[in-house]
C-alpha cells in the first residue's frame, strides 16, 4: 500500500546486494531497514512490519515464506493481496490478487463488477478460464495501468472497446 512498483524496485535494488534474507534483514534492525525503504510510501510501518515478518519466518518457518494463505495473512502487514500476490508470483498458485487496477478494469468493463475487492476477486475466479488464471493477474493490470487509466482512459487505443461497458469513454478524437 502506498507504494509504487518502480519505488519498491528502486529500494530493492539498494537493500537485497546487503541483505537478501530475513535472518540478514533481521539484522539490520528496524532503523538499518528504513535507511534502504526511506523513498517508499509509509516507510516506517513497512520497516516495523518487514521486520516482525522476518522474525516470524525464521522462528516459525525455518526462514521461508509460507505457501499457505493463512500463514501468510497471518503476518504483520500482509493482507489477502499481498497473500495473493505471493502465492501467485512466488509460488505459481492460480489466485487473483485485486488492487485498484483490477477493481478499475473489472468494473467499467463488466468483466466482473463488484462493490468490493473481495467480490470481485471471486467472480473474476469464476469468469477466467483456468488456464489463463495465473497470468490474468498481470494482464489486468497492465491493461488498468496503461489503457484503462483512472483519470483518462484510453479508449480509442483499447482492444475490447468493442466489448466494454464503460459509458463514459472517451472521445474518439482524444
Amino acid at each position: 500500500a502506498q507504494a509504487t512498483d518502480v519505488g519498491v524496485n528502486k529500494a530493492t535494488r539498494r537493500l537485497f546486494p546487503v541483505a537478501n534474507t530475513p535472518a540478514k534483514i533481521l539484522a539490520l534492525g528496524e532503523d538499518g531497514l528504513k535507511q534502504y525503504i526511506a523513498t517508499i510510501g509509509l516507510f516506517n510501518a513497512k520497516a516495523k512490519n518487514v521486520i516482525a515478518t522476518c522474525a516470524i519466518l525464521l522462528e516459525k518457518h525455518g526462514g521461508e515464506v509460507p505457501r499457505d494463505r493463512d500463514e501468510l495473512e497471518a503476518l504483520p502487514g500482509v493482507g489477502r493481496k499481498t497473500a495473493n500476490v505471493v502465492l501467485n508470483t512466488a509460488f505459481g498458485e492460480p489466485v487473483m490478487a485485486v488492487d485498484t487496477h483490477i477493481f478499475r478494469v473489472s468494473n467499467r468493463t463488466g468483466l466482473a463488477p463488484g462493490k468490493n475487492v473481495r467480490e470481485v476477486e471471486d467472480k473474476l475466479v469464476k469468469v477466467i478460464p483456468a488456464e489463463f488464471l495465473l497470468d490474468a493477474h498481470h494482464w489486468l493490470i497492465l491493461h488498468g495501468r496503461y489503457v484503462c487509466k483512472a483519470r483518462k482512459p484510453d479508449c480509442p487505443g483499447c482492444v475490447i472497446a468493442d466489448l466494454c461497458r464503460f459509458k463514459e469513454k472517451t472521445p474518439a478524437e482524444a
